[in-house]
């Protein structure tokens, strides 16, 4: 089987496609068939050795955080998937793999996959899995966003960013949406109430909001001050600056910057997929690149600028 990885940490040009044996699922385990994976950030930083501690330093390390697949074997004391199941999930971020979503066939936990929202072809299902799965844990279980609030969304334009506007607006928030001005048409259709443009706003312009969504993972004390008494405010950008102004800002109490576990289950993987159905959770897709130019797609996620997400094609 034809499988995408990690050959040393550097830029994209680091990533092969290779032959290796496919996996046999184990008790408990999983073998999906991979139509289609996306390319996140946490990808990026793998590859580019910044998470070492999770990855390791042997080499050839898998690429690939989700999928959107077919299963195509079980083992032994699983129950609630068959052969020809379609499923969505991922593999755990903080285990190191040799094979991941990129890939023809990856083996994963069983509570790690949940059927694929009925109707949605598998590029779009996996442009939402660690999107729309972070955004809803970030929303729903991090600040616990109430119907009335007023949220701003910083990076809104990205995967994670595209599916916090539309989550926030289907639980009845007033959004903010803070991006690029050229994509301030399509986040208003998205369910913006209102857009800003980065490069021309600044965090002393804005607010006060009872909740914000960082996907940057920058300038996080200059927004938290923007904060309505009794507001929170949590980030996914982790960088080293990030996770300096998390732990200065634990003083705050509810004011403070926090962070979470975006590693979900099959439970939030079916919450999402309720989402979907519902019509309150499309996906946004900008690119899709065929396995064998999964270089291209981590290229085209690096340079950004663009709504969505880039999705790798694995299977017709």
């Amino acid at each position: 089987m034809k499988a995408v990885q990690i050959m040393s940490y550097g830029a994209a040009d680091v990533l092969r496609m290779t032959e290796v044996t496919c996996p046999v699922p184990g008790a408990g385990e999983v073998l999906v068939s991979v139509e289609a994976s996306s390319v996140n950030g946490h990808d990026v930083m793998v590859r580019k050795g910044a998470l070492k501690m999770v990855s390791g330093r042997r080499f050839p390390i898998g690429v690939g955080l989700d999928f959107a697949s077919v299963v195509a074997a079980t083992g032994a004391d699983v129950v609630g998937h068959r052969v020809g199941d379609r499923v969505w999930g991922m593999v755990h971020p903080r285990q190191p793999h040799t094979i991941g979503g990129a890939a023809e066939y990856v083996m994963v936990s069983a509570d790690r996959i949940a059927p694929t929202p009925v109707g949605i072809p598998s590029v779009e299902a996996a442009s939402l899995v660690v999107a729309g799965a972070t955004a809803l844990i970030a929303l729903r279980d991090s600040v616990h966003l109430a119907a009335g609030e007023r949220v701003l969304i910083r990076g809104a334009a990205g995967g994670v960013g595209t599916a916090a506007v539309q989550l926030a607006h289907a639980m009845g928030a007033h959004v903010t949406a803070l991006a690029r001005d050229r994509h301030a048409q399509f986040l208003t259709a998205l369910g913006a109430d209102k857009v800003l443009d980065y490069g021309s706003t600044t965090s002393e312009q804005v607010g006060p909001f009872d909740v914000i969504l960082d996907t940057v993972g920058s300038e996080l004390n200059c927004y938290r001050h923007r904060l309505a008494k009794e507001g929170r405010m949590t980030t996914v950008g982790l960088s080293a600056s990030a996770l300096a102004a998390i732990a200065a800002s634990s003083v705050y109490g509810s004011r403070r910057i926090r962070t979470f576990n975006a590693n979900p289950d099959s439970a939030v993987l079916r919450d999402l997929a309720d989402h979907v159905a519902l019509g309150a959770l499309r996906p946004v897709v900008n690119g899709v690149y065929p396995l064998a130019d999964t270089a291209a797609a981590h290229q085209a996620f690096e340079r950004g600028g663009v709504v969505g997400k880039q999705v790798i094609r694995v299977a017709a």
